[in-house]
C-alpha cells in the first residue's frame, strides 16, 4: 500500500553586506532538527547576495542531513537491540 506524505522544511535567512546565515528547521514525526550555515563575502568581491544565500543554505542542509542520518541510524540500532 503506497502512502504519500508531506514534510515541510523551513529555511530562514539573515544577511547584511558581508554575512549570510541560513537556519534550516525540520520537524518530522516528533523529531526536531535544526542546523545553521554561514557564508561570508570577501570585501574585494562584488555584492551578489544570491551566492551567499546558496552557500549558507547548502551548508545548513549539509549539517541537517547529518543530523537526520544520525537519528535514523540511532533508531535502526535501537530496533536491532530491541529485536534481540
Amino acid at each position: 500500500m503506497e502512502q504519500e506524505k508531506d514534510v515541510t522544511l523551513s529555511i530562514h535567512i539573515e544577511e547584511d553586506d558581508t554575512d549570510t546565515t541560513a537556519r534550516a528547521v525540520l520537524d518530522l514525526r516528533g523529531d526536531h532538527f535544526e542546523a545553521t550555515g554561514r557564508a561570508r563575502r570577501n570585501p574585494a568581491d562584488p555584492v551578489k547576495p544570491v551566492i551567499g544565500e546558496e552557500l549558507a543554505i547548502a551548508r545548513a542542509l549539509r549539517k541537517l542531513e547529518s543530523q537526520i542520518t544520525e537519528a535514523a541510524e540511532d533508531k535502526i540500532e535501537r530496533f536491532l537491540v530491541d529485536a534481540d
